[in-house]
């Protein structure tokens, strides 16, 4: 049914529920493959007043995207320990519902296995949801794990 599961990674305790469910769910759906992906977040530019320092962007991106390499290499090393193929992704990007559902087209996922931390009132509101997006963005079918 499912062969190709995205399963996106922010390395949290709650995206490592996701992960070990997709890793499981292909164990049991015979050749299936896992596409890993973690969004870096790009250096978060702010008009500077005098009295301002900025650090360098390009060591906070590249430490940003060093974060999201080890995130996609656990999951990779996780699924490799039971046999699961799986290829993985870092993007870049301030809109990472957008990076999720343009990696799960560009692989051919056919079910993306995501966390969700639950906020709820204003908190959602203002802090957004990134599995809210993917859900309103996406036909694809998407498992949210709590």
């Amino acid at each position: 049914m499912f062969k190709n599961i995205l399963v996106p990674t922010d390395g949290s305790p709650l995206s490592d529920i996701a992960v070990n469910a997709a890793i499981e769910f292909a164990q049991a759906m015979s050749g299936s493959k896992l596409v890993a992906l973690s969004v870096a977040e790009p250096y978060p530019f702010s008009p500077l007043t005098e009295s301002s320092i900025a650090a360098d962007s390009g060591i906070y991106e590249e430490k940003m995207r060093e974060v999201a390499e080890q995130r996609v290499q656990k999951v990779a090393d996780a699924a490799r320990q039971v046999q699961i193929p799986c290829e993985t992704v870092v993007a870049q990007s301030f809109s990472p519902y957008e990076e999720i559902i343009a990696t799960a087209n560009k692989f051919g996922c056919d079910v993306i296995f995501m966390s969700s931390h639950g906020r709820k009132g204003l908190n959602r509101f203002f802090v957004g949801s990134e599995t809210q997006k993917v859900l309103a963005h996406t036909t694809i079918p998407v498992l949210v794990f709590r």
